[in-house]
């Protein structure tokens, strides 16, 4: 997977920032399962067993995605999806405002793109060229 950083494109393995990593950390790492969401394997991360805030949780739900039919649904639930790991960002006071924007190309990618505006006033630009090659790999 291509990412790229305020236009400038960087390896996932290694991304030089840390609001650059927060996010890969926050979309990369499986977030445990809702009960509803009926997965067989609830994955999650060990550590939200004993947050040291309570309801505190790492990571993301996209895995529950793998293997399904890529449609308009999926798109709309890898929006809410990134949108749940990436809200700590807002609350902790990281960031103060995020916006998402997900897109289906064809019947086999799904790209995101993930802006972050910074107290600071500046923004940060995450693109992910193709999500659903990451998740399905």
């Amino acid at each position: 997977m291509i990412l790229i950083v305020n236009g400038q494109q960087q390896s996932v393995s290694t991304p030089t920032d840390f609001l650059t990593r927060a996010v890969i950390i926050s979309l990369f790492t499986w977030r445990r399962a809702d009960p509803d969401d009926g997965a067989e394997h609830p994955m999650g991360w060990w550590g939200d067993t004993y947050p040291t805030v309570q309801n505190d949780r790492i990571g993301s739900r996209l895995y529950l995605l793998q293997r399904t039919t890529l449609t308009n649904k999926t798109v709309e639930l890898a929006r809410g999806y990134l949108e749940q790991a990436l809200a700590w960002l807002k609350e902790d006071g990281v960031v103060s405002r995020i916006s998402i924007n997900v897109q289906r190309r064809g019947t086999d990618m799904l790209t995101a793109e993930v802006t972050l505006y910074r107290n600071d006033g500046n923004s940060q630009l995450i693109t992910f060229d193709d999500l659903w090659s990451a998740l399905n790999g």
